[in-house]
């Protein structure tokens, strides 16, 4: 299945054809929209001319942050997410020696799998969670027991990135975030 996450067929292409484009996007995906957020790997191989992890880490931090934040920017904080993409850049280097697949290959369980995405920067339990059903819904990356990690996020419905796959579904995925936090914020004020 191709994603089309970034509802941009370049983009999604970029998703596609690069697994450190996935990571990126996902990372990205925080107080912006997520077609945006997904779209964001596309800018820097476009800007930057590679998404190789080896050569985003090296990069100047003030050139490379000076790429992300130009309009259209990779994210609404520019600046601050391509100091958080070299970081995560810098683990994917450092711990599977630049090769971003590893990070799922290798893993032999749900749990070994969500622990690694886990340890990666800017990722906390639930976007590791959303992350880790990505992976098994849209890549085919299902390790025993990834169901019991990611918990509601591996039931069919439109919960999160992970369920996109086309125009539609990304609708149904953003109603079912706005429902979710109204009900949140209902239950704060009852």
């Amino acid at each position: 299945m191709a994603i089309q996450i970034a509802q941009d067929p370049q983009a999604d292409e970029v998703l596609n054809s690069d697994p450190f484009a996935l990571l990126v996007g996902m990372m990205l995906d925080q107080q912006y929209p997520m077609e945006h957020a997904f779209r964001g790997p596309a800018k820097v191989l476009e800007r930057f001319g590679t998404l190789d992890p080896a050569a985003i880490a090296g990069a100047d931090p003030e050139a490379f942050a000076d790429l992300c934040a130009t309009p259209p920017a990779v994210h609404r904080y520019g600046r601050s997410m391509a100091g958080r993409m070299q970081e995560l850049a810098r683990h994917i280097v450092e711990e599977y020696d630049g090769d971003v697949t590893r990070l799922w290959t290798e893993a032999k369980t749900g749990d070994a799998l969500f622990a690694r995405v886990r340890a990666l920067p800017g990722f906390g339990e639930q976007k590791a969670k959303i992350f880790t059903a990505l992976l098994a819904k849209q890549l085919d990356v299902k390790p025993r027991g990834w169901t019991t990690v990611v918990g509601d996020y591996g039931k069919k419905g439109f919960r999160s990135v992970a369920d996109v796959v086309d125009a539609d579904s990304l609708t149904k995925v953003r109603d079912f975030k706005k429902a979710a936090k109204a009900a949140a914020k209902k239950a704060s004020t009852d």
